[in-house]
């Protein structure tokens, strides 16, 4: 007979059978973990080898789905329908990934806007939401053939510097997987759960630091363990650093050595990726040998480990910058520091343990398999949720701060990074206006002074406040943080006890509505509201554009050539019939197309407009 005990979280009896998982969706690689007789086991696949499943997306030419090696074996022979590295993308904007965009060998689409970016394959576009699910689907059918048993529940980790967009993306890409997502985890903490285990008695007491170095994020964390207590004291790291970039480093350098133009590489994909696979096995080839040959069409490529710890030196410097901050953040000097543990494929390069070792002082501690304790992390804090460990409890952290938008664009900090969480803040406003009646709560996350360096999170009005002389009102602005990281804000007026909230839900996420639409419509392949609302959507973006485009032929009529003027109209006149009708994917085409033409166009005119309002002055 099954036992039965409390759900905390929904105050129902559940079955103490149902399975809970842990899983970390990694940028180059993915696995799930799950306890086994007290013991965190990683999946092995059918032919129970690898733990690893390659976070890679192929779409074939019947737009059937393969993930994992299946499709990484078609990163050379057919790289634009083949996605890497989407966790990169996950909760960003193409101005925030601009940076390295070409280094992709499938087309991310520029629309100019901070709406989360769209790849696009052949004539559909996908969000980074719909391309994890798909990772996240093969590791929910890995998990099943091995329980024979449906799994719905799982542990999401992510890592530490996930801002409120990326977490939000991260859960909504497991509810599109069918998965009922209970937490999500920073990489470093779930990492630190499975060393802390394997550490036992030995570090009660103690101070560890957690150095993970991914394919693409880096993160640094500083944990106390009291007593089964995993507090984390403090967090720091990248979004924007990981293998990927030591990847590219040898890349940009067998380009200058080669004398290749990177143009060439970002219009041949088919050489991009060939290169860049070429670049990921010399080096991982350099972490146990000292010199890399290797060939590329016509070429012969070489790399000494002395000439890669040359060029990737400068980012290897990032980490130790961020670890110098964490530190200082956590109150803590090196030889505070108890345990160095190591996670992330990266820090297997020698380069790496040699510097992170000179930094806490101490050798570092690499005795889990890198790629896997994260996953193995997941999986005890799963456990630790199931009511199986009720002697270990985790407090985490926010890891970056929290706060809204007050007279002059200036941030006022109501959550400071390194927070612990679950956390409920709250502070005291007033109007500056007499006779102000509604009042607008923007808030944002971000260590900048002004909101405009910050990334914005969403906004609400509080309505209904007594008119009163500015000063008099009293509102109090609560932020409620929980377990995961998300965020809702509540704002009352005091004196007349008007009051609203708001979940916040940035422009990344989808909302539980559209999610259980793209579920419906995943499960029966069958037209669902969710296209609706995709359709109406693009109709708005193109109703924008088309305004737009008639804008500037007006305001450019003077220079702009016939030729050109032609050529606009003619591709707003297509997208104006594509937004006629009904495919939201022509329409993203049409935009796209009419976006790409008149780009340089508008830049001519910004500097023309430049120019003319210069003219006559001196600099």
């Amino acid at each position: 007979m099954a036992k039965l005990s409390i759900d905390l979280k929904a105050g129902k009896l559940k079955d103490e059978r149902d399975v809970i998982v842990g899983i970390d969706l990694g940028t180059t690689n993915s696995l799930v973990a799950y306890m086994v007789n007290g013991q965190a086991v990683a999946v092995k696949d059918a032919a129970g080898k690898s733990t690893l499943v390659p976070s890679v997306v192929h779409f074939n030419a019947d737009q059937e789905v393969l993930v994992g090696d299946a499709a990484k074996e078609k990163l050379i022979t057919d790289p634009a329908h083949t996605i890497y590295s989407v966790k990169r993308l996950m909760g960003k904007s193409f101005g925030d990934i601009s940076n390295f965009e070409q280094y992709f060998g499938y087309k991310i689409i520029d629309e100019d806007t901070e709406s989360l970016v769209k790849i696009r394959v052949a004539d559909r576009f996908f969000t980074p939401i719909e391309l994890s699910a798909e990772i996240l689907k093969e590791l929910k059918r890995r998990i099943e053939g091995v329980l024979q048993a449906p799994v719905s529940k799982a542990v999401i980790t992510v890592p530490a510097y996930f801002n409120d967009a990326q977490r939000q993306a991260t859960r909504d890409a497991g509810k599109l997987a069918g998965l009922d997502v209970l937490r999500i985890v920073n990489e470093p903490t779930a990492a630190s759960l499975a060393y802390g285990i394997g550490l036992d008695q030995e570090a009660e007491g103690q101070k560890i630091a957690v150095y993970d170095l991914g394919g693409g994020t880096f993160d640094i964390s500083i944990l106390s363990i009291e007593n089964g207590i995993f507090e984390v004291l403090s967090t720091n790291g990248d979004t924007f650093l990981g293998g990927d970039d030591f990847d590219r480093a040898i890349i940009d350098h067998w380009l200058a050595v080669n004398d290749i133009p990177a143009s060439r590489i970002q219009k041949d994909k088919h050489l991009g990726q060939t290169i860049r696979l070429e670049a990921e096995r010399a080096k991982k080839a350099l972490s146990t040998a000292d010199h890399y040959t290797g060939s590329l069409d016509d070429w012969q490529i070489t790399l000494s480990r002395e000439q890669f710890e040359t060029l990737v030196t400068p980012l290897v410097d990032r980490t130790i910058v961020a670890c110098n901050q964490a530190l200082a953040d956590a109150g803590l000097a090196t030889s505070a520091v108890d345990h160095v543990v190591m996670v992330g494929g990266s820090t297997r390069m020698p380069l790496v343990k040699q510097r992170v070792a000179k930094c806490f002082g101490r050798e570092v501690n690499a005795q889990l398999n890198p790629d896997e304790v994260v996953a193995l992390g997941a999986a005890i804090q799963a456990d630790i949720l199931a009511g199986n460990q009720q002697d270990i409890l985790l407090l985490d952290i926010t890891p970056l701060s929290l706060g809204i938008e007050t007279v002059g664009g200036l941030m006022d900090v109501i959550v400071p990074r390194n927070s612990k969480v679950p956390a409920k803040v709250g502070r005291q406003y007033t109007t500056s206006v007499d006779g102000q009646t509604n009042l607008k709560i923007a808030v944002y996350q971000g260590e900048r002074d002004l909101v405009e360096h910050n990334r914005k999170l969403g906004e609400f009005v509080l309505r209904g406040i007594p008119p009163m002389p500015a000063g008099l009102p009293k509102i109090e602005i609560h932020f409620y943080l929980d377990a995961d990281g998300i965020l809702k804000v509540k704002a009352t007026e005091l004196r007349s006890n008007v009051a609203t909230e708001i979940e916040i839900r940035s422009q990344y996420g989808i909302s539980e509505e559209d999610m259980a639409r793209m579920l419906i419509d995943s499960i029966q392949n069958a037209q669902s509201d969710m296209a609706t609302r995709a359709l109406l959507e693009a109709r708005n973006e193109a109703n924008n554009i088309l305004l737009a485009t008639t804008k500037f032929l007006v305001q450019n009529k003077s220079w702009l050539a016939a030729a050109a003027s032609a050529e606009i109209s003619r591709l707003a006149e297509e997208l104006r019939q594509a937004t006629a009708a009904t495919d939201k994917d022509a329409i993203n085409k049409a935009m796209e197309t009419l976006n790409e033409y008149a780009r340089p166009l508008a830049q001519d005119a910004l500097e023309k407009n430049i120019a003319q309002a210069m003219k006559g002055e001196k600099v």
